[in-house]
């Protein structure tokens, strides 16, 4: 049985997630309901060498059985795909196809898919409709959701991109049977900050079934699943562009993370487990401040590690972590901006001087 989740925004361009077993093979037929499709006929698929041979047939199948033209492309599966000249290669893909605006995008795969066809598609033509399906944990619950595209520069994750909401989004679980181990502890990692960042009881539901979720149960992790889509949903519906302040709440463990990955080479850490690791350090950092909830920093450790989200171990300095965290799209004025929590549901984003964050780094590195 499927769920269907309706992302509501502004101006009546609401969207549909729709999660469950088998729903890749109704993608055609769901999107011929979707409006921004309804004239479309020619759709790239945009995927990697790793879910390409599983998936690709099956989902350029199902868009031809209903009416669809379905061309593709391949990209190099991992982080390092995720660059303009990636972009630029499947810009050029689109270009010697002769594809107008009447095209669109297909993202099939996990985050780094989603996020570069969803960057080329917010770029070609000036923008053509993307539909994003997600076949990692990671993408299902976090990244195909809100419009959120991005490619990476050597100086820092995600700091070239364009809002742009999909179409629509096609989760099915089933896919996540292949998913490696790795992977799956990614998708844990962003689960925990939505529990996290949520409300408590999201946060106490994942604490009783985190050893589940952990061990892949079926019915736990759908559940999980559609928490976060709603959660989310609910966020972007409020703050769509981040322009309020809202939506900041969903980079709660991503300003350390960012600078872990960066810095240790992207692919090294999966993006999940440098989350945990800033969630880790921004509850110490709150700690050191005042103001943090009595045994809230040890149920979120208790969360991460029932989720086999351990500390991380990485060659880096204060500075080395610092000066990457200084060119975050989330700076402002000069100065870091950090989400800390202070108990579960209970979050702010602040500015935190360089001495306070320097000297919080040393403590946390050791």
């Amino acid at each position: 049985m499927a769920t269907k989740i309706i992302v509501e925004l502004p101006g009546a361009r609401d969207y549909a997630v729709r999660i469950g077993e088998g729903v890749i093979d109704a993608l055609g037929t769901s999107l011929r309901d979707v409006p921004s499709f309804e004239r479309v006929r020619d759709v790239l698929v945009v995927t990697d060498s790793n879910v390409g041979p599983l998936y690709l047939a099956r989902t350029k199948q199902a868009l031809a059985q209903a009416g669809f033209k379905p061309a593709d492309v391949t990209l190099p599966a991992g982080e390092d795909a995720k660059t303009l000249a990636v972009a630029g290669e499947v810009w050029s893909a689109m270009a010697q196809l002769a594809l107008g605006r009447d095209c669109a995008v297909i993202a099939l795969g996990g985050g780094v898919v989603g996020d570069l066809a969803g960057f080329v598609a917010a770029s070609y033509l000036r923008g053509v409709p993307v539909a994003q399906v997600p076949t990692t944990l990671l993408a299902m619950v976090d990244s195909s959701v809100g419009g959120k595209t991005a490619v990476n520069l050597p100086e820092g994750k995600n700091l070239v991109g364009a809002f742009h909401q999909p179409s629509f989004v096609c989760a099915d679980v089933s896919t996540l049977a292949t998913l490696p181990d790795r992977e799956w502890r990614c998708g844990c990692g962003e689960i925990a900050k939505s529990a996290v960042i949520d409300s408590d009881d999201f946060f106490f539901w994942m604490l009783d079934h985190a050893h589940d979720l952990a061990g892949r149960d079926t019915a736990v992790t759908a559940e999980a699943i559609q928490r976060c889509v709603v959660f989310k949903a609910q966020v972007v519906a409020r703050d769509e562009h981040e322009t309020s302040g809202v939506r900041e709440c969903l980079n709660y463990g991503h300003t350390l993370g960012h600078a872990v990955e960066t810095a240790s080479g992207f692919g090294t850490f999966s993006h999940g487990e440098a989350v945990a690791e800033g969630m880790r350090f921004a509850v110490e950092l709150a700690q050191a401040q005042g103001g943090v909830a009595e045994g809230f920093a040890e149920a979120q450790a208790e969360l991460l590690d029932a989720l086999a989200l351990p500390r991380l171990s990485y060659d880096a300095t204060a500075d080395d972590l610092m000066g990457i965290m200084k060119r975050d799209k989330k700076v402002r004025g000069g100065q870091v901006r950090f989400v800390l929590a202070r108990d579960v549901g209970q979050w702010e984003a602040t500015p935190v001087s360089d001495d306070v964050v320097r000297a919080g780094l040393a403590s946390w590195l050791g």
